[in-house]
């Protein structure tokens, strides 16, 4: 774990140093609403950031969209090279009442110099379509809340399509919406087309197609975020029952799933190369998970409360010759483009072999939470090959489900937690003893343990729904392939492990030359990338560094 650049730990910080160099703040393109009056809705909605880029001869192609209390925001983003400014926004919208907005999402497929769409849910369970470039477009979509009346969680374009989108609701379902089909003012009623293990979707009973196309339910609780593979193939959704669920997109078949180590499961992720997902949540884990394997293959500890974003780094993710090539000076480091990304034209499935040595995969991703630390993590397909779990032998102190303690064998014991959502750091002892006295997910944990008691002499049944149920819940429970135990896969330790703001931290966007963070007071953060320092120009024109 990389050490503390001094001062105290509560200390936030405006640089941090990993191999490759320095990331450094960048406080002139700092965005935020331009009054920076208080604002009392922090703590209901957090602070989302949408990214486009078009060419629109203005020599500021970037576009960034970000929402702060009832305040909609989409403004030039200028990135490293020039100070950020607030004044000039291209388009601004309050909205009003009790509906706000919780999430955005810009076409990129159709994106251009004369038009953006961009769609905004809200916590009514609306949807609003708008043009922030043309102004003249406004659709509303679950006008009167006759779909769903729960807030809207996440939103995304169904990639490569003009017209087709995909919104999540805190009411464990998602509908998928034709911008191109009229709108319908009576309340949908729907058919079963296809189910599975812990989903179900269903089509809209009408003569002529309507919205919503199709409603996916899925597991218990909120539908916190979901996000597509690069090639659009495959769909990664998480709950708050815990549960990552892998769908194939065209055919609505369940690929795999997971489940987290305790509560609730809040974001989510793909590797470039779509070979790994990481999510994170309410276990303060952030967790790998082998697309082609269908396993949970690492661990991360770094935080000491809920994940709120993870996300992948593909400008430091790559295939590598020579390991020890990745890390330098900053120098070094703004030569990184002339090795193989793995989002190259490579294969997906496959590590481009050298003569005299084999090439391996080096994957890089972050995460920010409520704590308000960022943390960046690394491993490669080697190190997760090469995990040996320990062979657990029953013992009188071996862990099973239902006991109040865990084997003090786990690999990561010594952990202490980094602090809590205030910023206050306190030591909590090993993750073990944090975990110890929590339940598996859950209310309905303790139910079904009894009923499997209870139901022992009707297990036999094939036809019983209740022994399909406890099979099905067997099968994810803690030491089952979908909820290892902490010490059966890798163990990964932060990068980097810094506090970068006062308040719990909401996004976290890669981009060539900066990382990009926003916390809940509503401050858009630039970090930039190390070799990128000393080229941003102040209004006046002065050189920052």
């Amino acid at each position: 774990m990389a050490a503390s650049e001094g001062g105290g730990r509560d200390e936030v910080k405006t640089q941090f140093g990993t191999r490759e160099g320095t990331y450094k703040l960048m406080t002139l393109s700092e965005y935020s609403w331009p009054s920076r009056a208080p604002y009392n809705v922090q703590c209901c909605h957090p602070v989302r950031v949408s990214f486009t880029s078009v060419e629109d001869g203005s020599g500021c192609n970037d576009k960034i969209c970000f929402n702060v209390g009832r305040e909609l925001y989409f403004y030039p983003y200028k990135g490293v090279r020039k100070a950020a400014d607030l004044t000039k926004p291209l388009d601004k919208r309050t909205y009003k009442g009790g509906t706000l907005p919780t999430c955005h999402a810009i076409n990129q497929f159709t994106a251009s110099a004369q038009s953006i769409s961009l769609l905004v849910g809200f916590s009514a369970g609306q949807v609003q379509l708008i043009d922030p470039i043309r102004k003249d477009i406004s659709k509303i979509y679950n006008e009167e809340r006759l779909i769903d009346k729960t807030k809207v969680t996440c939103l995304s374009w169904v990639p490569g399509t003009e017209h087709m989108f995909l919104a999540a609701h805190s009411s464990g379902q998602m509908y998928l919406y034709n911008e191109g089909l009229p709108p319908v003012n009576t309340p949908p009623h729907y058919q079963l087309l296809k189910q599975g293990d812990g989903y179900q979707v269903h089509t809209c009973k009408s003569k002529s197609t309507r919205n919503p196309v199709f409603r996916w339910v899925l597991g218990e609780g909120a539908l916190n975020e979901f996000a597509f593979s690069s090639d659009a193939r495959y769909i990664a959704c998480v709950s708050q029952d815990g549960f990552l669920r892998v769908f194939d997109y065209d055919t609505m078949d369940l690929h795999g799933s997971m489940k987290s180590y305790f509560g609730g499961l809040s974001c989510v992720c793909w590797s470039p190369d779509d070979k790994y997902i990481v999510v994170g949540g309410e276990d303060d884990l952030v967790t790998v998970w082998s697309f082609h394997e269908k396993k949970v293959v690492a661990r991360g500890h770094g935080h000491g409360s809920w994940i709120s974003v993870v996300n992948f780094d593909p400008f430091t993710t790559a295939v590598l010759q020579n390991e020890a090539a990745l890390y330098g000076s900053d120098d070094d480091f703004s030569g990184m483009n002339s090795r193989e990304r793995t989002y190259s034209t490579h294969s997906r499935t496959s590590i481009i072999s050298g003569e005299n040595s084999v090439p391996q995969v080096s994957y890089r991703f972050g995460s920010v939470g409520q704590d308000t630390h960022l943390c960046l993590w690394e491993f490669t397909e080697d190190t997760l090959r090469m995990f040996q779990p320990p062979i657990r032998v029953r013992t009188n102190t071996a862990l099973s489900v239902g006991q109040t303690s865990m084997s003090q064998s786990n690999n990561i014991a010594s952990h202490k937690s980094i602090g809590n959502a205030t910023g206050h750091h306190t030591e909590t002892g090993s993750i073990s003893s944090k975990f110890s006295n929590l339940s598996l997910s859950d209310k309905h944990k303790d139910k079904h343990k009894k009923d499997s008691v209870s139901s022992k002499s009707s297990v036999h049944s094939h036809g019983s729904k209740m022994h399909l149920r406890l099979l099905a819940e067997e099968s994810y429970r803690v030491g089952s392939q979908a909820c290892p135990r902490l010490d059966e896969v890798l163990m990964l330790e932060p990068l980097v492990a810094k506090k970068i703001a006062q308040e719990r931290l909401t996004a976290l966007v890669f981009r060539e030359d900066c990382i990009v963070t926003a916390c809940q007071e509503g401050f858009v953060s630039t970090w930039a990338r190390p070799g990128k320092v000393g080229v941003v120009h102040s209004a006046t024109g002065g050189t920052v560094v």
